[in-house]
């Protein structure tokens, strides 16, 4: 599983990819989605977020989220644009489990402490420059347009949401605005130190971080 940085970039690779002429028969016929329209970048963006929603509100399990669509392939007939994000979501966290553990990565110690979050957020880090188009992202998170996902999630949530991912994206990710992201997220924020000072000790990693980055480059 990725964090959000980490999904954003997935899918600049995916669509960079797409433009590049370099799909395969991994990849649907161009980027065609439901009944042949093209998919809308920014919903498949708001999409590829969505998921991890369930770490603001209790009520939401892990299973209305993550055990959502099959089989997890890039596929995307018969979807919206933000179920295509929602999808890719999924696709690209079973994949970054398969490339890191073809890597033994979670062999090299402390990588699968508190069930690997602080590796992911260091990836954030790692990934952050990556993506060159924030502030408009940001500024979309913070006024997301009304999407209707079929699970149940009131619009104050969802808004807090992607409010909160908001103030996270709009600045070059640090250990302090990991910090404060953490915070947010009542299901995180209880272990947010043990998970910062992870983080900063991983980030010293010279293997660790290698093992990280060579994860966007297989990911799609």
């Amino acid at each position: 599983m990725a964090s959000q940085i980490a999904h954003i970039v997935y899918a600049k690779k995916y669509f960079d990819k797409i433009e590049n002429g370099k799909t395969d028969e991994a990849f649907l016929d161009e980027e065609k989605i439901n009944h042949n329209h093209k998919i809308n970048r920014d919903e498949f963006l708001l999409g590829s977020v969505f998921p991890d929603i369930r770490m603001i509100e209790p009520s939401i399990k892990r299973k209305d989220t993550h055990l959502k669509f099959e089989p997890l392939d890039l596929n995307f007939s018969g979807l919206t644009s933000f179920e295509a994000g929602w999808k890719f979501h999924l696709y690209c966290d079973m994949r970054r489990e398969e490339i890191l553990n073809q890597n033994g990565f979670y062999e090299l110690e402390k990588t699968g402490g508190l069930f690997g979050r602080p590796a992911k957020l260091l990836e954030d880090i790692l990934l952050y420059d990556v993506y060159n188009n924030w502030e408009k992202l940001a500024n979309y998170f913070r006024n997301p347009p009304l999407v209707s996902p079929d699970i149940k999630v009131d619009r104050k949530t969802f808004g807090l949401w992607y409010a909160i991912l908001a103030k996270y994206v709009e600045e070059k990710v640090t250990i302090k605005s990991i910090s404060i992201f953490l915070s947010k997220q009542p299901k995180l924020a209880e272990n947010s130190e043990e998970i910062v000072a992870l983080v900063d000790e991983l980030g010293k990693n010279k293997i660790v971080v290698k093992k990280l980055l060579a994860v966007v480059d297989k990911i799609v």
